[in-house]
């Protein structure tokens, strides 16, 4: 008496593909996988990965089924092997959302003991480089620049402030030591970036100059960075911090040709803090400048400032410590420690 050999369950594959990722960059593990399945299916039409399959020969299905039509596939039919009754390969081509229906209803065959599963295998197609996420800042920057009625209005002008606050904000959080509301104003400060990015890239008259994108924020940025230091891409020698803070000024100086070492200082910014400024272009430069001579608190704070600066502390943030601690200490006298 001949035994009837038990049918094999077969395979499922899901195969997933970062959207971050130019597509048909797939890695070779799933073009193999692809090439020797008996089935490939997907349910989105518009897949960018289809054109890239069939110009690789991979027939692809476009089918959207359930857990259970799945599993039958796998144990039906003739396998790529040439065997029959079931051992078949069939590969889902997930969408940038995932099928939650399909794995959920897999996860419950299974789960059900009374379906034999077929092997069940997650096979990552390409996996996201790290800054991927920056690529999905700047698609959402997109959208809400075009859609939205109060972001599709905004200039760089009108952004100025709120660029300010969120820096604030940023310096707030690294004072105040909570990594996750760094986190949180770090993306803020990165929003305002890409905003005014977005903005430059229409060209429009107002801004009076050139568009430019933020992939060309990006490349002037690192262009800077590599030119600025000739010790990590260069033949250049940096053994201590000053060596390397040498560096930067000295290429620096080259880059922008300033004729004043006060060019290029912000005069905006906190008073203590254009003070503590001014006075390290003066001390850098080896310049014997007096401080100017009058009275009242501001010569005072300026005589104080320069002071500071000169023996390594910066007197914005040694201010704003002192005024954290006056803060706490008003609280403490309010009852509401």
């Amino acid at each position: 008496m001949t035994t009837e050999a038990p049918v094999a369950p077969g395979r499922i594959v899901l195969l997933t593909a970062s959207h971050r990722v130019a597509p048909g960059l797939l890695s070779w593990p799933a073009w193999q996988t692809l090439q020797a399945a008996d089935r490939v299916l997907c349910a989105d039409e518009a897949h960018p990965q289809l054109p890239y399959f069939r110009e690789a020969g991979v027939g692809v299905e476009i089918a959207s089924v359930t857990a259970q039509e799945l599993v039958d596939a796998c144990a039906g039919g003739t396998s790529q092997a040439g065997g029959s009754g079931g051992g078949r390969t069939v590969v889902v081509v997930s969408s940038g959302e995932g099928d939650t229906a399909l794995t959920d209803g897999l996860a419950r065959l299974a789960g059900s003991g009374r379906v034999q599963m077929p092997d069940l295998e997650l096979l990552p197609g390409s996996y996201d480089l790290p800054g991927a996420r920056l690529l999905d800042l700047v698609q959402v920057m997109d959208r809400i620049r075009t859609e939205c009625p109060w972001s599709s209005t905004q200039t760089h002008a009108g952004l100025a402030k709120y660029g300010i606050e969120e820096a604030y904000e940023l310096v707030e959080a690294i004072e105040d030591g909570d990594r996750d509301e760094l986190r949180e104003e770090l993306g803020d400060v990165l929003l305002q970036v890409v905003f005014h990015a977005r903005i430059a890239q229409e060209g429009r008259d107002e801004d009076g100059a050139e568009p430019f994108s933020i992939d060309d924020v990006a490349g002037t940025i690192v262009e800077k960075l590599i030119h600025r230091h000739p010790h990590v891409f260069g033949d250049e020698r940096a053994e201590t911090p000053e060596d390397v803070k040498e560096h930067w000024l000295r290429t620096k100086a080259i880059e922008k040709q300033r004729d004043s070492v006060t060019d290029g200082v912000p005069l905006g910014q906190p008073g203590l803090a254009l003070a503590a400024k001014l006075a390290g272009r003066v001390r850098t430069a080896g310049l014997d400048v007096p401080l100017p001579a009058g009275q009242g608190t501001g010569y005072e704070l300026l005589a104080l400032a320069v002071r500071a600066e000169a023996s390594g502390t910066d007197p914005e943030a040694a201010l704003r410590a002192a005024a954290r601690a006056y803060r706490d200490a008003i609280r403490a006298a309010e009852g509401q420690e």
